[in-house]
């Protein structure tokens, strides 16, 4: 991952040039709901998952299975039924899942319109969480870029205004009003 660099400095007439090491084999994966309950203050639940050798023909990313995990985890801490907005992501339209979620009574999806990132509330969060833990820093190891994300999304998730404004960003609302009836 290139780290976001948001101010550099260097005497006049000198072009600051940052250093930034090669593609690193190693892999991270972060997966993230943003949860909404009028009354009740909004929530950020994350898992992240490091990949252990994707050279060698292992998975990149999540699979059905953790995103399934994630739900019942959100579902347990919740303890309320699910309202889920996915977009496009290939793992979010596997078959598998799918069937596991028209299985469960807790759950109820929607999917986004593709392209729509703008819709996403998660997208906010992905946004802050590069802009707020890693600006300027240079990781020395993969170990210590998963405790910045860790702690910067930690640090996110006790700021439920934060997670509130990212759901105002999309123009999405916590209700519908029904159509008039005419």
């Amino acid at each position: 991952m290139t780290p976001p660099t948001s101010r550099t400095w260097a005497r006049r007439g000198h072009t600051p040039a940052i250093r930034v090491r090669g593609r690193s084999q190693r892999r991270f994966s972060i997966a993230a709901l943003t949860c909404y309950k009028p009354g009740e203050r909004s929530r950020l639940i994350f898992r992240p998952k490091r990949h252990a050798d994707h050279k060698r023909g292992g998975r990149r990313s999540f699979t059905w299975t953790d995103y399934r995990d994630l739900l019942i985890a959100a579902h347990r801490q919740l303890d309320a039924p699910l309202v889920l907005i996915w977009d496009d992501l290939n793992v979010h339209l596997d078959a598998r899942l799918r069937a596991f979620i028209a299985a469960q009574e807790w759950i109820t999806s929607f999917q986004l319109p593709p392209y729509a990132p703008d819709l996403n509330p998660v997208e906010g969060i992905w946004s802050l969480a590069r802009r707020a833990g890693q600006n300027n820093i240079d990781f020395t190891d993969p170990d210590h870029l998963m405790h910045v994300l860790r702690r910067t999304l930690r640090e996110l998730q006790y700021r439920n205004d934060v997670i509130d404004r990212c759901l105002a960003a999309t123009g999405l609302t916590l209700t519908t009003p029904h159509p008039k009836a005419q």
